[in-house]
């Protein structure tokens, strides 16, 4: 089985980032309570995720080559149990729960199901994932969006969307990629998350709990969103080729396989200057 390789390389979680080396291995820094960071002895991985949830209860998931999941920390909703899967070609974490793509377009989810964010089983002709804190969204062969969950503020709202080819999921909204460049939002925009109509040239988006991240055809970086932390300044970076969004951070992949990281580093999240030779798109 061919395993597409879902982008990005990089993944930032609550309090930590993980990155994906082109020998299939995985590192990670950051807070480590729930032995999210317990990845040094993954081989074989494709692809990565890491569990935003803003409350800190974090676990990360790697795809390996076989189409088979591993996954370390915060288990107390199952949102760990992907042993018995098979056939995934991508990964999503949320907040307390996982969801996979399978290589037959279906959707499976396990975790904290509360308000209906694993309620994927009838999904299908699905190419891509996300998985916000509450709700889970899912990218359609005709570029038509799907989601499942909250919808306290909004961010299900993407029945008008068509031409998408890349989705983001953060604390309470939802980005669009379209195949012209543009990016459509929806969801809480109490911190201008959402404000993205202006945006064009975009190749890839991020969602963090509260900002949002563009990367440009040109390989420069566009944020929106909260700022506390400086998690959105980024309008000096160039030659970047993969962005992640945390919490309160922002993790990017230079073209040359170095990493750069700006925002909250209370826990370290952020110390990725040593990091060399990471997977880069499309190697």
């Amino acid at each position: 089985m061919n395993v597409v390789k879902p982008l990005p390389s990089i993944a930032a979680g609550y309090r930590h980032t993980a990155l994906l080396k082109s020998d299939g291995t995985v590192t990670a820094v950051g807070d480590n309570k729930y032995g999210q960071c317990e990845v040094s002895g993954w081989r074989d991985i494709v692809a990565i995720a890491a569990g935003n949830a803003h409350t800190g209860n974090a676990h990360t998931i790697g795809l390996k080559s076989d189409g088979t999941v591993v996954a370390v920390g915060w288990n107390k909703y199952d949102q760990c149990e992907v042993s018995g899967w098979a056939d995934i070609v991508a990964v999503a974490a949320g907040w307390r729960r996982t969801a996979l793509l399978k290589s037959d377009g279906t959707v499976v989810a396990v975790g904290r199901n509360n308000e209906g964010q694993c309620n994927v089983s009838e999904w299908c002709d699905m190419v891509a994932i996300a998985a916000g804190d509450w709700h889970t969204v899912g990218l359609k062969s005709d570029g038509t969006v799907v989601t499942v969950g909250n919808n306290r503020y909004g961010q299900r709202n993407v029945s008008g969307w068509r031409d998408i080819v890349a989705v983001a999921a953060g604390y309470l909204h939802t980005i669009g990629l379209k195949s012209d460049g543009t990016v459509v939002a929806t969801g809480r925009n109490h911190e201008g998350q959402c404000n993205v109509s202006d945006w064009h040239g975009i190749v890839e988006i991020a969602a963090g709990s509260h900002h949002t991240i563009g990367l440009k055809s040109d390989g420069t970086v566009v944020a929106v969103g909260w700022n506390k932390y400086g998690e959105c300044n980024i309008s000096g970076w160039c030659d970047i080729m993969a962005v992640a969004a945390g919490c309160t951070h922002t993790a990017l992949l230079k073209s040359d396989g170095t990493v750069v990281a700006v925002g909250n580093n209370e826990h370290g999240q952020c110390d990725v200057s040593g990091w060399r030779d990471i997977q880069l798109p499309g190697n």
